[in-house]
Parts: structure tokens; sequence; C-alpha cells
């Protein structure tokens, strides 16, 4: 019994120890389990809203979509955040959700204090993005567009085609995925490779159409096929969340027509 009792107490005594010894290692990663926000090295810059940290490690930043390879301004926007934080030590800010679906980090970039994320919204290199959801920075982004909308900015940019204040945008009904697009000039409109996008990659390419004067023509997400007064955005089961989305309408040379959020 005695010698139960001597095992029990050296038993005890080598996980107090154990975890004394242990204590600042897992504090330190409890920590950082928890913590909302750490600093890293960013070593690469992939593209105007993706970077590279140690390891190897992707970095998606929050609340902005920037240009795909291939679009206008893909490279202006890369090269702005390769200024921003190219070989230097930047905070991470985490959202409510600190991994997307191919384990890239999801987070909002400070250097010195200043929201590099917003900052390419603010340039017109990116519009803003937010999938999973409102965020409290949410309504930052939102005024930076605006802002950027204003200043007439790269992405921002009002275009001169002479239709440009002739389509409005009649009906957005998000619930039913369906868009009605009104020309509301005395004569015709081409919108032939206009394109239609959302605050993330969905896009519809205007196949050859003209609007003609004073008419309207419905854009439906559905696989039928089209007709001249109805157009159908294959391929999709859905565009526009239910969380909150945006709806972008650029000319052929990517200027913008008209946009409207919710």
């Amino acid at each position: 019994m005695v010698k139960k009792k001597n095992e029990v107490y050296l038993l005890s005594v080598l996980i107090i120890l154990l975890i004394t010894i242990n204590y600042s290692y897992l504090d330190t990663k409890l920590e950082n389990y928890l913590s909302t926000s750490e600093t890293a090295h960013v070593e690469r810059v992939i593209d105007g809203d993706t970077i590279e940290i140690e390891n190897k490690t992707s970095v998606r930043l929050l609340g902005i979509n920037s240009p795909e390879k291939g679009e206008l301004y893909y490279n202006e926007a890369k090269e702005f955040l390769n200024k921003q934080v190219l070989n230097k030590t930047i905070k991470l800010e985490f959202g409510k959700d600190k991994y997307d679906m191919y384990q890239r980090i999801l987070a909002y970039v400070y250097d010195n204090n200043q929201n590099v994320n917003l900052e390419i919204v603010r340039n017109g290199l990116a519009n803003y993005y937010f999938p999973s959801g409102k965020d409290r920075h949410y309504n930052e982004f939102k005024q930076a567009w605006e802002d950027c909308i204003k200043e007439n900015k790269n992405l921002c940019e009002k275009s001169e085609n002479k239709c440009s204040d002739c389509i409005e945008l009649k009906e957005f009904d998000y619930n039913e995925q369906e868009i009605i697009l009104y020309n509301k000039c005395n004569y015709d409109c081409e919108l032939s490779s206009w394109t239609i996008k959302d605050e993330g990659r969905k896009k519809f390419v205007f196949p050859e159409f003209i609007l003609e004067k004073n008419r309207d023509v419905i854009i439906i997400v559905s696989n039928k096929t089209n007709t001249d007064k109805i157009l159908f955005w294959q391929g999709e089961n859905y565009i526009w969340t239910k969380t909150g989305d945006t709806l972008f309408l650029r000319e052929d040379s990517g200027k913008l027509i008209l946009w409207k959020g919710y």
C-alpha cells in the first residue's frame, strides 16, 4: 500500500514537473491559437489580394477582390501591394474564419497601423468583397469604394461610352437572381462584350447584343437558351449571395457603367 502511494506521489511530481517545463511553450501555443492577430514577414506578393509569408504560407487579404491575371489593372494592383508590404514585417488581423477552403490564411494586413486592404480599394485597384457576410470593417470598405468613385480612379473610372448614361438598372432582384437593364436613350446601344460581375469572380459576358432604344433586357441565372428579350447567365446555380453582394456593370473596355450593392 505504501509502495503504491509512493508511486502515485512520484507520478504526480513528474506530471507537475512536465507541465512546469512546458508551460511557456503551451502558453505560447494557446495564445497563438486564441489570438485575433499576429505579425509576419512578407516574402512574396502573388497578386493584388494574395501574399506569401514565412514557410510559403499564403495569406488572402480580407475585404477585397482584385483583378485576375489578364484583366484590367491586374499589374497595377500587384505592384501597389508590392510597394506596400514586400520584405516588411506586417500585422495580420483575422476575421471570424482564419482559413479559407484552400487553407490560405484570411486576414486584414496592416503596415504601420495602416489597413493595406482598405488602401487598395481606396485606390481603385480592387472592389470590396465580403462573401462570408458583413463584418465590422464593411462600412469602411464600402466608404472607401464610394470615395474612389468620386475620385474616378482606376476600377472606379466612369465609362465615356456614349451609352454610359443610357443604361439604367431597372430591377435587381437578388432573391430571384434576376436583373433588368433599361435603355432610356432615343438611340440603340450595343452591349456586346459588356460584363456584369458580382463582388467575387463570377462574370457574365454579353453576347453580340443590341439593346434597342427605350427597351429593356432581362438577365436571369439559368441554363436556358437566350432570346431577344431575355439573356441567361449560364453555368452557375446562383450569383448573388443572401449575406450581401454587389453588381458591377462594365463596358467592353472595362470602364464602369454602374454598380449597386445591398
